[in-house]
């Protein structure tokens, strides 16, 4: 049996952290845990069928509850990649600064408490982890980048496309702006940062040398954005669900290992 704050800390511990970040938390507490149900998204529905099947926590991944409302501070990881990566400290939070005020200001729209007080009412123990599962995935990808090839920007995706969520995802790896078959020159693997860079992230790199970025997926109008302005470089965008699925996987066959049995749903 297990507890949700020992989940969390298999989970911080798998990601190399030591504390629980802005966009996770414990939402319901729970303990003689036999049965997880994981997925990436929550509702009422999925707590009702979690505890329908005799399930004794859930583990979703996006944020939540207070995590929803904190989701913005765990952003300035776009900042630490940026300076990884040669760009000013200055020139980082500055393109970084809009990305976290837009954020703020959505999570007043947020209705924020509902599931939490729904998971406590039927007694089901919940919890979100979001960047920690996320940074186990960005171990994951980098390690199959350095170990292939990556003088081309297709040489990049033929290694990423070997791990087995991106092999058997319906969304294929795209190169959403520049050339598949370009020279990669220095690339920046830009996720387990809460979200996307958007526009102005991807514009730094491309400004201080770095020919290709990789996200995990965009919007369609700050897309619009690098063509209108005809920026120089490439951008591979992945995918959402396979690129979520990979951590949740690791933290799921973990648990797995410690005798927890797990129901998956909506992973790849």
């Amino acid at each position: 049996m297990i507890n949700t704050d020992e989940i969390m800390r298999i989970a911080l511990d798998l990601a190399g952290y030591r504390s629980v970040p802005a966009d996770s938390a414990v939402h319901v507490n729970g303990s003689r845990i036999n049965k997880v149900f994981v997925t990436i998204d929550i509702t009422l529905a999925e707590l009702i069928f979690a505890k329908n099947i005799g399930c004794d926590a859930v583990v979703t991944h996006h944020p939540i509850g207070s995590s929803a409302l904190n989701f913005y501070k765990v952003f300035d990881r776009h900042i630490d990649y940026m300076v990884e990566n040669g760009i000013p400290k200055e020139s980082a939070c500055c393109a970084v600064m809009s990305l976290k005020e837009r954020a703020q200001i959505k999570a007043h729209a947020h209705i924020y408490k509902q599931i939490v007080d729904e998971a406590k009412l039927l007694r089901m123990p919940l919890l979100n982890i979001h960047q920690p599962c996320d940074e186990i995935m960005r171990k994951i990808i980098y390690e199959a980048i350095i170990s292939g090839k990556t003088e081309s920007v297709s040489q990049i995706i033929d290694s990423i496309a070997n791990i087995p969520e991106f092999s058997r995802a319906e969304t294929k790896i795209m190169v959403c702006h520049g050339d598949r078959e370009a020279k990669a020159g220095r690339w920046a693997l830009v996720v387990a940062a809460g979200t996307n860079g958007g526009f102005h992230i991807a514009k730094e790199y491309y400004k201080h040398d770095v020919s290709t970025v990789i996200y995990l997926h965009i919007d369609s109008n700050e897309l619009l954005r690098f063509r209108q302005e005809n920026l120089q470089g490439n951008l591979v965008v992945l995918g959402h669900l396979a690129g979520d699925s990979i951590g949740l996987n690791v933290l799921s066959e973990k648990l797995e290992e410690k005798g927890i049995q797990t129901v998956r749903a909506g992973l790849i």
